[in-house]
């Protein structure tokens, strides 16, 4: 566990280092989120600020992962050992680039618009496949970990399901982002538990880069704290939902998901329900604004406030989840 614990701390001071220079660096490219109008109007103030801080995140994992987490010193020589973290990268990679794309189409005064969701869908959905393929035939994973009842193999069956953990997680995550910190600290909680989970089942190196993940991501705290100086975007968000779902999958614990992820469940639910029920009463709305966070802003909660609470209930819920995982 120390290798993790060292790991996660060198991606938190890389990220403290390279997030200064990336942020000056979008301000003056003006690398401007723009605000969309179907947000509370508290939220207009935020125009302009610079997003795709992803990058610095992701690029302090890299850095990490590369250094501390894929060769082993053997002989005098580097050789690559841990293959099995190339899926997690590889998929972060991926889902790096779809986000670019998109965030590029966002920004203030930007010509073009983002990625339609159909797109996004699609993208994201060809990855899903991707993994699944790379996790039944090449990782030879197909069980599941239930607690108190141990491990099923499921055959063919988990290659469906393992689709529907990366497409499902990657979305409901990036319906997250939309508060200064918000994301990043539930994020945090998240890869925090499944580390502790990793290292229980003796993955070590999976513990490693989940743990980089949030060293990283506390790094980009010190910068997106309110009021943020950057946003992630989707260059962020969309890479940390799919290696969330990859991560799940690689310890067998994809059932505690919802557990581990319950605030990402209730806001990608809150969605759900509001679409559903606006089409089944001719235009009537449920929650005066989706996803859940932005409803809880026009009840009256000021934005730290909401970033707090459901960091208090990210954080039940991740010890919950370790405790299930431990009992199998």
């Amino acid at each position: 566990m120390t290798e993790a614990l060292l790991s996660g701390t060198g991606a938190f001071f890389l990220a403290l280092f390279l997030g200064r220079p990336t942020v000056a660096w979008l301000h003056e490219k003006k690398v401007g989120k723009s605000i969309s109008i179907d947000q509370p109007s508290t939220h207009m103030v935020k125009a302009g600020t610079p997003t795709m801080g992803g990058v610095f995140i992701w690029g302090s994992v890299a850095i990490a992962t590369l250094a501390t987490n894929l060769f082993e010193l053997q002989g005098g020589a580097l050789v690559l050992e841990r293959r099995s973290m190339l899926l997690p990268l590889l998929t972060v990679i991926a889902m790096l680039a779809v986000g670019v794309v998109d965030d590029l189409g966002s920004l203030v005064g930007g010509a073009r618009r983002g990625l339609s969701w159909r797109l996004k869908f699609a993208l994201i959905a060809i990855l899903a496949l991707a993994v699944a393929g790379a996790m039944y035939w090449l990782l030879d994973a197909q069980s599941v970990n239930v607690p108190w009842a141990g491990q099923y193999q499921l055959g063919y069956v988990y290659l469906v399901i393992a689709f529907l953990v990366v497409f499902g997680t990657t979305t409901s995550v990036a319906i997250t982002d939309g508060l200064d910190g918000l994301l990043a600290g539930l994020a945090a909680f998240a890869f925090g538990a499944y580390a502790v989970i990793a290292f229980a089942q003796g993955q070590e190196f999976l513990a490693v880069f989940c743990l980089s993940v949030v060293g990283a991501l506390l790094g980009f705290l010190w910068y997106n704290a309110h009021p943020a100086l950057v946003f992630m975007g989707d260059t962020g968000a969309l890479p940390l939902g799919a290696a969330l779902g990859v991560v799940a999958l690689m310890t067998g614990h994809w059932l505690l998901l919802p557990v581990i992820g319950v605030v990402f469940v209730a806001e990608a639910l809150s969605d759900i329900i509001q679409i559903g029920y606006f089409k089944a009463t001719g235009g009537q709305r449920l929650f005066r604004k989706t996803p859940l966070h932005h409803h809880l802003e026009l009840l009256g909660w000021s934005e730290p406030q909401v970033v707090m609470r459901l960091y208090l209930f990210g954080m039940a819920a991740a010890m919950v989840g370790i405790a299930l995982a431990l009992s199998v």
